[in-house]
């Protein structure tokens, strides 16, 4: 009923927790695939601990392929499950998780992608202030089933709606109908992916807490973030959406002017960094693809940002 594919590379010290975290589900109908992307770390070895197991199968890339949605495609393509799980090799899971998702999925047809509660935790499993969900931007307190498109316009307002994808329990169908993950992304494939599967069905969401996202300075994420690869691609999966949904000009305006203000603060926020001019020539050809305004966007929250500091040091002055 369900294939676990766990994507690794240079994760040998989570490993063993994750997979026996994977191994322990009390819902038993799985098959586990495990992609090892040409570790560095030790990886293969600690991974051959499971070769007896009758429901792992180990894979292991001679070269690194660059892009962890290749493994994830890679992986959905041998599976033989209805619905897959991509339990990301740094994570950790409840045992009660497939117990507590595949009936979602199960019982609704119409539900394409079913996520729960992400608690964080740090490089040592130690629990941190609060889980991945916002509830400053979204209510995350209770179950819910909502329209995918309806969800995508949410994300217009408050970004992604599924942060790590190990929370998250989808169909194989609609993962290979939408063409699988853009292996060109480093990043924000997986939010592409969701939003692209949102156009065929309805999200879920249980608000039990039985995934735990792993953040460490060795993951992807915190390299993309400092690197700026983070910014373009957001910006790329944001005209995504404002393609796929009818959009007033009001509202395109001010989602516009949204975006560009939350550039301009992690460009200026970056301890000193400045993101290389590729970069910056990207994100400025994406922004004039969404709205051609973009010019008057930065200026006002350039100025904005300016009158800002000055206040803040006539304050400080005083």
């Amino acid at each position: 009923m369900v294939s676990i594919v766990i994507p690794n590379y240079n994760h040998a010290r989570f490993l063993v927790e994750r997979i026996d975290s994977v191994l322990r589900q009390t819902y038993r109908d799985f098959e586990v695939i495990v992609l090892d992307d040409a570790s560095t770390d030790g990886s293969k070895e600690v991974l051959k601990s499971f070769a007896g197991r009758p429901e792992v199968a180990l894979r292991f890339n001679a070269e690194n392929s660059g892009s962890t949605f290749k493994q994830w495609n890679k992986g959905v393509q041998q599976a033989h499950g209805k619905y897959v799980w991509i339990a990301e090799s740094d994570d950790v899971a409840d045992v009660r998780f497939l117990e507590t998702l595949v009936p979602v999925l199960e019982e609704h047809p119409h539900v394409v992608l079913v996520k729960c509660r992400s608690q964080k935790v740090d490089e040592t499993g130690r629990e941190l202030v609060g889980s991945v969900e916002d509830p400053a931007g979204r209510d995350w307190r209770e179950d819910f089933i909502i329209n995918g498109r309806e969800d995508c316009r949410l994300q217009l307002e408050h970004g992604n709606s599924i942060t790590n994808a190990s929370a998250v329990l989808f169909r194989r169908q609609a993962y290979l109908e939408v063409g699988g993950a853009d292996e060109s992304f480093r990043m924000c494939g997986d939010w592409l992916l969701w939003a692209k599967m949102m156009q065929r069905g309805d999200f879920a969401y249980r608000a039990a807490s039985l995934n735990r996202y792993r953040f460490h300075d060795g993951s992807v994420r915190s390299m993309c973030l400092t690197s700026g690869v983070r910014d373009v691609e957001d910006l790329k999966v944001y005209r995504y959406l404002l393609e796929s949904l009818s959009v007033s000009r009001h509202d395109l305006r001010r989602i516009c002017d949204r975006i560009v203000r939350r550039w301009v603060r992690r460009t200026l926020a970056r301890s000193g960094r400045r993101m290389r001019l590729i970069r910056n020539r990207e994100v400025l050809c994406l922004l004039k693809d969404m709205d051609s305004w973009y010019r008057w966007h930065i200026f006002k929250q350039v100025l904005l940002r300016t009158l800002g500091g000055g206040i803040r040091s006539c304050l400080n002055f005083r």
